[in-house]
């Protein structure tokens, strides 16, 4: 996939262009339906594939405390690779680009692409207060000669998949619901950082410790069943995700995902790990001391070993590096 960061940088193309516009945030499964058509469509015409999308989201800009993102968009470029697309082109948002008329940014598409057709989901528009909405998309179809195909919203379970309701349920910790309509696991990611450095000595369970930005969208806190990727391997664990109520921080306000990883003992300091989500277990709480603490540990981790055994019988455990957040730093 050749990926450009403006419409000057787009060699001419020498063959049809079928293209699919949006923000993709999650890149869930209903995003994946527009990918598929404009990459079914381009290989039936012997065409070129393209998606455009922007960065940063457009509501960072316009509403900058109004959204927490599921994807960076370092990690939206590496799921929309994966669906097969041989262009991306990645615009800067900017407040004069908001207000960029819709039919002048219709202009700037069919300048850069001979564009055979655009695919947009039911409920995209674009351009200045969003006057580019599906009947104003369809009329400069006809106008300027490309197809225009609507894909109407996938239900799962009799609900729509979207990148709002991802979030909603992400804050909620409803994880398997998450993977439902995603396509994959709810995904947290860095570098391993030192923690208070009690989980071994002094608890009896390790954790490998990743902070989570305020600025990112965090999980309900609690205890999670989860997988975790590291040099190339998969192993089981289990993760607190909050402020770890039973020890003063001192008003610390850093939330911490640690992670006991199991069968595993290995120095990770500094070092990059994935984590996928995959089931709820318990709210966060405070404990009366280390040994109240530990014990309980215990049975998360024996809960989680079971979830785990149990997903693998299900088939429904897979370790993929595509699985993608940007929470953890």
């Amino acid at each position: 996939m050749r990926v450009y960061h403006g419409f000057d940088e787009i060699p001419e193309p020498t063959a049809p262009v079928f293209v699919t516009i949006g923000n993709f945030d999650g890149v869930h499964r209903g995003h994946q339906l527009l990918f598929e058509r404009v990459a079914q469509q381009a290989a039936r015409d012997k065409g070129v594939s393209a998606a455009i999308t922007f960065d940063p989201h457009p509501l960072k800009v316009l509403r900058p405390q109004g959204i927490k993102l599921i994807n960076t968009t370092e990690q939206k470029v590496e799921l929309i690779r994966q669906t097969g697309i041989d262009i991306l082109l990645i615009l800067p948002f900017t407040r004069e680009l908001a207000a960029t008329p819709a039919a002048d940014f219709i202009d700037e598409i069919t300048r850069a692409f001979p564009m055979r057709e655009l695919v947009v989901g039911y409920d995209y528009a674009f351009g200045r207060g969003r006057e580019g909405d599906i009947p104003f998309i369809k009329e400069q179809g006809q106008k300027k000669g490309f197809a225009v195909t609507v894909i109407e919203a996938l239900r799962i379970n009799g609900e729509i998949v979207s990148s709002t309701r991802i979030r909603e349920l992400v804050t909620r910790g409803r994880m398997r619901e998450v993977a439902r309509l995603m396509g994959r696991p709810y995904q947290i990611r860095g570098e391993v950082k030192v923690g208070m450095k009690r989980g071994g000595a002094e608890i009896g369970f390790p954790t490998a410790n990743l902070h989570i930005s305020p600025d990112d969208l965090c999980p309900r806190h609690g205890v999670y069943v989860v997988q975790v990727t590291y040099g190339g391997r998969c192993y089981g664990g289990v993760m607190n995700i909050g402020k770890n109520p039973t020890f003063d921080r001192a008003g610390d306000p850093t939330i911490m995902a640690e992670t006991h990883i199991f069968d595993f003992n290995q120095d990770i300091y500094g070092q990059p790990i994935r984590i996928n989500f995959l089931r709820f277990l318990r709210d966060e709480r405070k404990f009366n001391g280390i040994a109240e603490l530990s014990a309980q540990i215990a049975r998360d981790v024996e809960a989680a070993r079971e979830a785990l055994d149990q997903a693998r019988k299900d088939l429904l455990l897979a370790c993929e590096d595509s699985y993608n957040h940007p929470a953890a730093t």
